[in-house]
């Protein structure tokens, strides 16, 4: 079984690698990683999100997980093989993700305050990962 630690070690070199893709946080005070890999890259994202929804039993595919208070989050899915996951730590975000179409795979990380992010999967086989934090 994977635990927590392995994932986070997991993530933190997709997270270092997406300064790549860093766009600013627009009018806020906070930051914003937004990593599209392509190719084997995707595919190795893709594959981590679905191990880490097998080590959390995860049979819906989706997974929310919000801590703090204020926050706000929606999964909406049609296809088939599609994976979400909305982390939220901290308090007043909002995230929403949609899917469409077949074997997608997003995830979105926020911390701190106030963010407020919108995810959009049309077609097959996507895959995205947004880590953000605000202040």
């Amino acid at each position: 079984m994977i635990c927590n630690s392995t994932f986070s070690a997991l993530m933190i070199p997709m997270a270092a690698l997406s300064i790549f893709a860093a766009t600013p946080a627009e009018a806020r005070n906070g930051f914003r990683f937004v990593v599209t890999p392509k190719g084997e890259d995707a595919r190795v994202v893709r594959d981590g999100l679905r191990l880490y929804s097998l080590a959390r039993d995860l049979r819906n595919r989706a997974k929310v997980d919000q801590r703090g208070t204020g926050n706000g989050a929606a999964v909406s899915q049609s296809g088939s093989g599609n994976w979400s996951g909305i982390f939220q730590r901290g308090s007043g975000h909002s995230a929403t993700v949609t899917q469409n179409g077949n074997n997608n795979s997003f995830g979105i990380f926020q911390f701190g305050r106030n963010q407020n992010t919108t995810a959009v999967q049309e077609g097959n086989g996507n895959v995205g990962l947004v880590f953000e934090g605000g202040w």
